[in-house]
């Protein structure tokens, strides 16, 4: 049976893509377009796996990490930001906000799966 996975990304075309490879793996998916929309839809219901881009307007994917981690339900969840950023100090700014792990784009199927 597959997880359900929010992927959140303000570009839709790489929301799109992210969704058309965990679906084609058997996921459910849940999209959003920046952080505040998905704290928002993750407050209503929890998910197996966060997979979010680092830059977004309104709140960016460092801040959405934060705020999860500092809910209950979200204190263990795999969180991936999977982003053009490739600046180590970056990285660590994921790592302290409490990101399980990086992806950096461009990206294989095989990656992400």
């Amino acid at each position: 049976m597959g997880k359900t996975i929010i992927t959140v990304d303000d570009a839709p075309t790489m929301r799109k893509m992210v969704a058309f490879t965990l679906r084609g793996a058997g996921h459910n998916v849940v999209e959003a377009g920046d952080g505040c929309e998905a704290l928002a839809s993750l407050k209503l219901r929890p998910v197996d796996l966060v997979i979010t881009d680092v830059n977004m307007p309104n709140m960016d994917g460092i801040e959405l990490t934060r705020q999860l981690r500092a809910l209950s339900a979200f204190s263990r969840t795999p969180i991936i930001l999977l982003t053009t950023e490739s600046d180590p100090e970056k990285k660590n700014q994921g790592r302290a906000a409490g990101a399980t792990g990086w992806i950096t784009k461009p990206f294989s199927q095989e990656q992400l799966l």
